[in-house]
């Protein structure tokens, strides 16, 4: 009976141990469903904010998103035009009138047609600007008087003023076609039609190319003295982009600042490039993004807080894409807080840029930002791009988001940078990339000549005519301002 009893206790307590194991094994599959569940509404906000990125709705007033509107981003229709306060541009009236037709009275006027007009003492101006009729190509021939020169045996000539010995095509062609080309961002072909059509000059598309080829060669020593110029700044700029050579993925980098522009195409987005780029000894400031390629180049660096903005604003976006018991409120303070901060050191590093605060108040706005910083990253978030970007802004590198404050002369964000290799975006749907080696150095040559040329308040044009017909020296000296 005892017996009985036992077995009895120990078949319950093994058909319990087997209920616990199904408990356990049924709390843990609800687990990972549920943690299934919330990382597949992650990842369907995440793509129907991608989604929304690129196919924006063509709409005047803002939608609610999950029935409730962004900050900042209520019902309210947005004017057209300038924003209030935005100073209109009007033409400006032509110092120079080249002619002046004298137009007489009307007989009969032109709204009602009647007949029965009165002239009138008063006349009313009109100033009309217009362009030229279309040029005919100016043909120079040059007669060269010749001299014997004993020593070489053979007589030597000179060549005349803007005289390219052996080229059918002059140098004002030659340095417009190239503007157009690299500055404006035409093809080649239309670039033919338009001389052809325009100015009466007829060359076939490949002859535009042998212009770069040549302005290229000629310009690449000052195109050098340029990465030296940067490397030796107190502020550098620095952002790359993609580029395709001969099908194959390659990156467009560029540094520069106010004065200087040079542009670098590489197969590799490594960091031995950027350092090719800036240099072993560079000891400036550089603004950049948090890519990692250029840690650990510079003296300091500056984060670009409209990135940092622009991150936090599509992580916000992302997470009110996320059902209603998936969202946090946390992270919704935690993204407009952050906003709210990176556009007022925005607009205090503006200030300071133009004067219009004095260079003193940087250090307590400093300590003031950094409090505010460390308030908003404080407490940990569910959201994991939110928490992301909170450990990073909680890091070592937070300091960086205030280097602005810390070094004169240095801006808050990285726009000059985007807006410089956005000519190279451009181009790139444009041309849809280079073919060869030589296309890769062309047009990283001549893009850095000719903005380096506008940002030193050269005319581009001027000043490939130099560069063509000149010898490097005196095209140096035209391209920089300060020729010491």
């Amino acid at each position: 009976m005892y017996g009985e009893y036992r077995r009895f206790y120990d078949d319950r307590r093994e058909h319990l141990r087997i209920l616990d194991n199904f408990r356990k094994s049924l709390q843990e599959s609800w687990n990972r469903v549920r943690a299934l569940e919330k990382e597949n509404a992650e990842l369907k906000a995440k793509l129907q904010a991608l989604h929304q990125r690129q196919f924006k709705a063509n709409r005047k007033l803002n939608r609610p998103v999950n029935g409730r509107f962004p900050p900042g981003e209520e019902n309210q229709e947005k004017k057209r035009g300038a924003p209030p306060g935005h100073p209109g541009w009007f033409r400006p009236k032509p110092q120079r009138v080249d002619q002046t037709i004298v137009v007489p009275a009307p007989t009969c006027c032109p709204h009602c047609h009647g007949d029965r007009l009165t002239p009138l003492p008063e006349t009313a101006d009109h100033v009309q600007e217009d362009v030229a009729p279309t040029p005919r190509p100016v043909v120079t021939r040059y007669v060269h008087h010749q001299a014997w020169c004993p020593r070489c045996g053979m007589a030597v000539r000179q060549p005349g003023e803007n005289e390219m010995p052996g080229a059918h095509i002059g140098p004002l062609a030659k340095a417009t076609a190239i503007y157009l080309r690299h500055e404006i961002g035409i093809p080649y072909r239309k670039v033919q039609q338009i001389f052809q059509r325009l100015f009466g000059l007829s060359f076939v598309p490949a002859s535009a190319v042998g212009f770069d080829r040549r302005a290229t060669a000629k310009g690449i020593p000052i195109y050098e003295d340029i990465r030296e110029k940067l490397r030796v700044a107190a502020v550098v700029h620095g952002d790359e982009t993609s580029w395709r050579n001969d099908g194959l993925g390659h990156f467009a980098w560029y540094a520069g600042n106010d004065d200087l522009a040079f542009f670098h195409i590489d197969r590799h987005r490594s960091a031995s490039v950027a350092r090719s780029i800036f240099g072993d000894q560079f000891a400036g400031v550089l603004v950049r993004d948090r890519y990692a390629a250029y840690n650990g180049i510079g003296r300091d660096w500056q984060a670009c807080l409209a990135h940092i903005r622009r991150n936090a604003k599509d992580i916000g976006r992302e997470h009110r894409l996320l059902p209603t018991c998936e969202q946090d409120p946390r992270v919704e303070r935690f993204v407009t807080d952050l906003q709210k901060l990176c556009s007022e050191l925005c607009d205090f590093g503006h200030a300071l840029r133009s004067g219009n605060v004095p260079w003193p108040e940087a250090s307590p706005a400093h300590r003031s930002f950094a409090r505010r910083l460390a308030r908003i990253c404080a407490i940990p978030l569910a959201f994991p791009p939110a928490e992301t970007l909170r450990t990073y802004l909680r890091g070592p590198d937070h300091n960086h988001l205030f280097t602005f404050l810390r070094y004169p002369g240095v801006p808050p964000t990285n726009n000059h940078a985007e807006q410089s290799i956005r000519r190279i975006v451009i181009f790139r749907k444009v041309s849809f990339g280079t073919r060869s080696p030589s296309g890769l150095k062309t047009h990283s040559v001549l893009p850095s000549l000719v903005l380096t040329a506008k940002r030193q308040r050269v005319d581009p044009i001027h000043w490939l005519q130099i560069l063509l017909t000149r010898d490097t020296a005196m095209a140096q000296g035209a391209l920089y301002n300060n020729t010491s």
